[in-house]
């Protein structure tokens, strides 16, 4: 595996953090910087989009402006996914796609693989499943017990353009589906409890899992299950990139242009 840049934990809005994943990628591609991997969260919480989807068939607007919620359109596709400060670690990983599979689920394969790797430094058994989730092993139980098998735990997307592979994806720390449904579409309909037991039936978090998990520990084990059998060098942004990001943040990412386009 080629040598990575790696960006610790950082904290940004949900248009910087877009912004510089594109900003990174054209870095990468010019060959200017290493290929990248990153992890940050979100600050204020957002709700992201992907890039085929409509913006006011997701989201309701009105609720995130309540709420002091942002959103943004993601340049990957897949469906709309909440962002909670506290509920979760995204990552980026951004270079060059030869250095993956050529086919898209081999590729989500290997990079989630490292996904996999960091929740087994945690105690926690997981597995992928195409085309692009991570899931709970058969044999995980709950802290009382319980089986909690086969729920999901991470989601992924990726794109490819000018030769650069940007995969990016969650991993939920805690999850809040009733404040989760009140920003999407489906929030506009009334929220049944039964609504809710479906998702908490399919879905999962850390500290569901293994309640004395810190967000720390988490970023540690992440940290770890990332850079193994990689030659990594911990790094920063350059002087250029962080001026492309705050030029894309502005003039796209933040903008009713590029987030209503559809």
């Amino acid at each position: 595996m080629a040598d990575f840049r790696i960006i610790p934990l950082e904290i940004h809005d949900a248009f910087t953090n877009m912004a510089l994943d594109e900003a990174c990628s054209e870095a990468v591609a010019a060959g200017n910087v290493l290929p990248t991997i990153r992890f940050y969260r979100w600050s204020p919480s957002a709700v992201s989009i992907g890039y085929f989807q409509g913006l006011h068939d997701e989201i309701s607007v009105e609720s995130c402006a309540k709420q002091g919620v942002d959103f943004v359109r993601r340049r990957t596709g897949g469906g709309a996914v909440y962002h909670d400060f506290d509920g979760e670690i995204t990552y980026s990983v951004i270079a060059p796609e030869k250095l993956f599979p050529k086919g898209i689920t081999e590729s989500y394969h290997l990079i989630c693989g490292w996904i996999v790797d960091s929740l087994k430094l945690l105690g926690i058994q997981s597995e992928f499943k195409p085309i692009n989730d991570i899931i709970l092993s058969p044999n995980v139980l709950g802290p009382m017990g319980e089986k909690v098998g086969g729920k999901k735990i991470s989601g992924n997307a990726q794109t490819r353009r000018n030769g650069i592979l940007l995969q990016h994806g969650t991993v939920l720390f805690t999850v809040d589906v009733k404040k989760m449904f009140s920003l999407l579409k489906v929030g506009q309909e009334k929220i049944s409890d039964k609504m809710i037991a479906s998702v908490e039936e399919r879905v999962s978090a850390l500290k569901l899992l293994k309640p004395e998990l810190t967000m720390e520990q988490v970023y540690e084990a992440f940290m770890k299950g990332f850079t193994m059998g990689k030659s990594i060098s911990v790094g920063e942004w350059t002087l250029q990139e962080l001026q492309r990001a705050q030029e894309l943040a502005e003039t796209r990412y933040s903008t009713k242009d590029w987030n209503e386009m559809r």
